[in-house]
C-alpha cells in the first residue's frame, strides 16, 4: 500500500506516523515495522535512511565512510501495532560492529557487513535460522507476540 513516509531521525517516529496514515486506509488490526542501522561514529547515520543509503552507497560506501573510524553500530526495528484505535510500539535492538569487509551471501541489505556483539560472523554468514534467533526484528516480535496473546485472553 503506498503512502508518503515522513523523513525523520527516529525509527519509532517513522513507524508510528506510517501506522497513523495507514489506520485511515485499513479497517481493523494491523502492524508494520521500520528498521534502521545506526552507526555511532557517523552520529547514527544512516539510521532511518538505511534503505535509501543501501541503494545509493551500498555496503562498499559504508565501509569507505568508516575507514579509520569506530565501527560500533546497532540495528533497530520498531513494530507499530494498531488495534482498537490505539497504537502500541515494540522495539528490538541488535548491537554489533561493522566489519572491515563484506562477508557472506545470506540475508540482504547491510547483513554482509554487520557482526553481532559476541560473534565473529556477519549476519550474511549465518543461516536464516541463526540470524532469526538473534535479530532486531525477532527481538521486536518477542515483545509483540506476548502482547497479542494477552489481548486475546
Amino acid at each position: 500500500m503506498s503512502y508518503e513516509e515522513i523523513q525523520a531521525d527516529d525509527t519509532s517516529e517513522i513507524s508510528r506516523d506510517s501506522a497513523m496514515k495507514l489506520a485511515t486506509k485499513i479497517s481493523g488490526t494491523f502492524f508494520l515495522e521500520d528498521t534502521g542501522l545506526y552507526i555511532d561514529s557517523l552520529q547514527g547515520f544512516p539510521g532511518p535512511y538505511s534503505s535509501f543509503v543501501a541503494k545509493k552507497l551500498g555496503n562498499a560506501g559504508i565501509l569507505k565512510l568508516l575507514e579509520g573510524k569506530d565501527r560500533q553500530a546497532r540495528f533497530v526495528t520498531v513494530i507499530t501495532l494498531f488495534h482498537n484505535g490505539q497504537f502500541h510500539q515494540f522495539k528490538g535492538t541488535l548491537e554489533g560492529t561493522i566489519s572491515s569487509g563484506q562477508r557472506g551471501t545470506e540475508g540482504f541489505g547491510f547483513d554482509p557487513i554487520f557482526v553481532p556483539v559476541g560473534g565473529d560472523r556477519t549476519l550474511a554468514e549465518m543461516t536464516t535460522y541463526e540470524k532469526n534467533r538473534i535479530s532486531h526484528r525477532s527481538r521486536a516480535l518477542e515483545l509483540l507476540v506476548p502482547f497479542l496473546l494477552r489481548m486475546n485472553q
